[in-house]
Protein backbone atom coordinates (compact mmCIF):
# COMPACT_ATOMS: atom_id res chain seq x y z
CA UNK A 1 0.00 0.00 0.00
CA UNK A 2 1.16 3.36 -0.99
CA UNK A 3 1.24 6.89 1.03
CA UNK A 4 -1.80 8.73 0.43
CA UNK A 5 -1.14 12.09 -0.19
CA UNK A 6 -2.88 15.41 -0.75
CA UNK A 7 -2.73 15.20 -4.97
CA UNK A 8 -4.66 11.26 -4.70
CA UNK A 9 -7.22 12.09 -2.19
CA UNK A 10 -8.32 15.48 -3.74
CA UNK A 11 -8.62 14.45 -7.11
CA UNK A 12 -10.73 11.31 -5.58
CA UNK A 13 -13.04 14.27 -3.46
CA UNK A 14 -13.77 16.23 -6.46
CA UNK A 15 -15.09 13.42 -8.66
CA UNK A 16 -16.92 12.04 -5.69
CA UNK A 17 -18.39 15.69 -5.29
CA UNK A 18 -19.16 15.56 -9.16
CA UNK A 19 -21.00 12.59 -8.90
CA UNK A 20 -23.31 12.76 -6.06
CA UNK A 21 -26.94 13.18 -6.68
CA UNK A 22 -27.02 16.81 -5.23
CA UNK A 23 -23.93 17.75 -6.70
CA UNK A 24 -21.85 21.23 -6.15
CA UNK A 25 -22.92 24.46 -8.01
CA UNK A 26 -19.06 24.63 -8.30
CA UNK A 27 -15.88 23.70 -6.57
CA UNK A 28 -13.11 25.87 -5.80
CA UNK A 29 -9.56 24.97 -4.89
CA UNK A 30 -7.38 26.25 -2.36
CA UNK A 31 -9.90 29.07 -1.06
CA UNK A 32 -7.89 32.09 1.10
CA UNK A 33 -10.34 32.55 4.23
CA UNK A 34 -10.69 34.43 7.48
CA UNK A 35 -8.47 37.50 5.48
CA UNK A 36 -6.16 35.19 4.31
CA UNK A 37 -5.14 33.51 7.75
CA UNK A 38 -5.88 30.08 5.78
CA UNK A 39 -6.48 28.19 2.55
CA UNK A 40 -9.28 25.52 2.51
CA UNK A 41 -8.21 22.93 0.00
CA UNK A 42 -11.65 22.37 -1.36
CA UNK A 43 -14.55 24.14 -1.29
CA UNK A 44 -17.89 22.80 -2.81
CA UNK A 45 -20.68 25.11 -3.30
CA UNK A 46 -24.23 24.32 -2.56
CA UNK A 47 -26.69 26.40 -1.18
CA UNK A 48 -23.84 27.04 1.10
CA UNK A 49 -20.56 26.44 1.40
CA UNK A 50 -18.96 23.34 2.38
CA UNK A 51 -15.40 23.25 3.36
CA UNK A 52 -13.48 20.06 3.03
CA UNK A 53 -9.71 19.70 4.48
CA UNK A 54 -7.52 17.35 3.05
CA UNK A 55 -4.65 15.19 5.50
CA UNK A 56 -2.78 12.76 3.43
CA UNK A 57 -0.58 10.01 5.25
CA UNK A 58 2.29 12.30 5.45
CA UNK A 59 0.53 15.38 6.93
CA UNK A 60 0.09 16.18 10.38
CA UNK A 61 -3.72 16.29 11.51
CA UNK A 62 -2.84 17.77 14.65
CA UNK A 63 -2.61 21.04 12.44
CA UNK A 64 -6.39 21.18 11.94
CA UNK A 65 -7.00 22.54 15.77
CA UNK A 66 -5.46 25.45 14.41
CA UNK A 67 -6.56 25.48 10.98
CA UNK A 68 -9.64 24.55 12.13
CA UNK A 69 -10.14 28.10 13.87
CA UNK A 70 -10.48 29.65 10.73
CA UNK A 71 -12.26 26.92 8.65
CA UNK A 72 -14.84 27.18 12.28
CA UNK A 73 -15.80 31.18 11.75
CA UNK A 74 -15.92 31.31 8.13
CA UNK A 75 -17.88 28.11 7.43
CA UNK A 76 -21.02 26.23 8.60
CA UNK A 77 -20.33 22.84 6.81
CA UNK A 78 -16.85 21.65 7.39
CA UNK A 79 -15.44 18.15 6.73
CA UNK A 80 -12.14 16.73 6.99
CA UNK A 81 -10.83 13.74 4.54
CA UNK A 82 -7.96 11.71 5.89
CA UNK A 83 -6.40 8.55 5.47
CA UNK A 84 -6.45 5.30 7.91
CA UNK A 85 -3.59 5.98 9.42
CA UNK A 86 -5.29 9.50 11.12
CA UNK A 87 -8.90 8.65 11.30
CA UNK A 88 -8.64 7.66 14.96
CA UNK A 89 -6.88 11.13 15.98
CA UNK A 90 -8.79 12.60 13.66
CA UNK A 91 -11.94 11.40 15.31
CA UNK A 92 -10.51 12.44 18.54
CA UNK A 93 -9.21 16.28 17.77
CA UNK A 94 -11.81 17.24 15.55
CA UNK A 95 -15.05 18.96 16.66
CA UNK A 96 -17.98 16.67 17.05
CA UNK A 97 -19.61 18.73 14.07
CA UNK A 98 -16.95 18.35 11.77
CA UNK A 99 -17.27 15.11 9.08
CA UNK A 100 -14.95 13.13 8.37
CA UNK A 101 -14.36 10.98 5.22
CA UNK A 102 -11.14 8.23 5.24
CA UNK A 103 -9.39 7.88 1.94
CA UNK A 104 -8.26 4.53 1.26
CA UNK A 105 -6.26 2.58 -1.61
CA UNK A 106 -8.27 -0.44 -2.66
CA UNK A 107 -7.29 -1.89 -6.33
CA UNK A 108 -5.31 0.78 -7.55
CA UNK A 109 -8.16 2.93 -6.55
CA UNK A 110 -8.29 6.10 -3.97
CA UNK A 111 -12.22 5.26 -2.58
CA UNK A 112 -13.35 7.68 -0.34
CA UNK A 113 -16.08 6.80 2.88
CA UNK A 114 -17.63 8.92 5.30
CA UNK A 115 -17.40 7.87 9.11
CA UNK A 116 -19.09 10.68 9.73
CA UNK A 117 -21.03 13.42 8.31
CA UNK A 118 -21.16 16.98 9.07
CA UNK A 119 -23.21 18.92 10.85
CA UNK A 120 -23.95 22.62 11.14
CA UNK A 121 -21.20 24.43 13.25
CA UNK A 122 -22.51 27.11 15.62
CA UNK A 123 -19.08 28.88 15.94
CA UNK A 124 -20.01 30.42 12.64
CA UNK A 125 -18.91 33.87 12.60
CA UNK A 126 -20.61 36.09 10.15
CA UNK A 127 -17.86 38.99 10.40
CA UNK A 128 -15.20 36.87 9.95
CA UNK A 129 -16.68 34.78 7.50
CA UNK A 130 -17.17 37.95 5.31
CA UNK A 131 -13.61 38.38 5.34
CA UNK A 132 -13.34 35.22 2.76
CA UNK A 133 -15.19 37.90 0.56
CA UNK A 134 -13.03 40.60 -1.75
CA UNK A 135 -14.41 44.30 -0.71
CA UNK A 136 -15.95 44.39 -4.20
CA UNK A 137 -18.28 41.54 -3.55
CA UNK A 138 -19.17 43.09 0.17
CA UNK A 139 -19.99 45.83 -1.45
CA UNK A 140 -23.03 44.11 -3.10
CA UNK A 141 -24.46 43.42 0.24
CA UNK A 142 -24.79 46.41 1.17
CA UNK A 143 -28.15 47.75 0.74
CA UNK A 144 -28.27 50.75 -1.11
CA UNK A 145 -24.85 50.89 -2.54
CA UNK A 146 -24.12 54.46 -1.29
CA UNK A 147 -20.80 56.58 -1.74
CA UNK A 148 -19.84 56.30 1.78
CA UNK A 149 -19.44 52.43 1.65
CA UNK A 150 -16.95 52.34 -1.15
CA UNK A 151 -14.62 54.07 1.24
CA UNK A 152 -14.90 52.00 4.48
CA UNK A 153 -12.55 49.27 5.50
CA UNK A 154 -13.90 45.66 4.55
CA UNK A 155 -13.90 44.87 8.36
CA UNK A 156 -16.50 47.80 9.16
CA UNK A 157 -18.20 46.57 5.96
CA UNK A 158 -18.34 43.19 7.70
CA UNK A 159 -19.18 44.31 10.87
CA UNK A 160 -22.38 46.22 9.19
CA UNK A 161 -23.29 43.65 7.06
CA UNK A 162 -23.56 40.70 9.80
CA UNK A 163 -25.68 43.21 11.84
CA UNK A 164 -28.58 42.81 9.46
CA UNK A 165 -28.01 39.45 8.52
CA UNK A 166 -28.83 36.26 10.11
CA UNK A 167 -25.96 33.09 10.08
CA UNK A 168 -27.86 30.91 7.10
CA UNK A 169 -28.88 34.17 4.96
CA UNK A 170 -25.54 35.10 5.36
CA UNK A 171 -24.04 32.13 4.64
CA UNK A 172 -25.64 31.53 1.35
CA UNK A 173 -24.80 34.89 0.10
CA UNK A 174 -21.39 34.79 0.74
CA UNK A 175 -21.65 31.06 -1.34
CA UNK A 176 -23.50 32.68 -4.07
CA UNK A 177 -21.03 35.25 -4.22
CA UNK A 178 -17.93 32.94 -4.28
CA UNK A 179 -20.40 30.75 -7.21
CA UNK A 180 -20.06 34.11 -9.14
CA UNK A 181 -16.09 34.76 -8.55
CA UNK A 182 -15.75 31.19 -10.13
CA UNK A 183 -17.87 31.62 -12.94
CA UNK A 184 -16.06 35.05 -13.91
CA UNK A 185 -12.71 34.00 -13.30
CA UNK A 186 -13.69 30.86 -15.71
CA UNK A 187 -14.58 33.31 -18.33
Amino acid sequence: MTNLGDREIRSSLIRKLKQQVAKPKAIIEELRVHNGNAIADVVALYTEAHCFEIKGDGDKVERITEQGQYYNSSFRKITLVTTRRHVSKALSIAPNYWGIMVAEEINDQVTLRYVRRAKNNANFDKGLALMTLWKSEMLSLTYGHNKTDKKKSREILAELISASRKKAELSKEISELLFTRHLQAKA
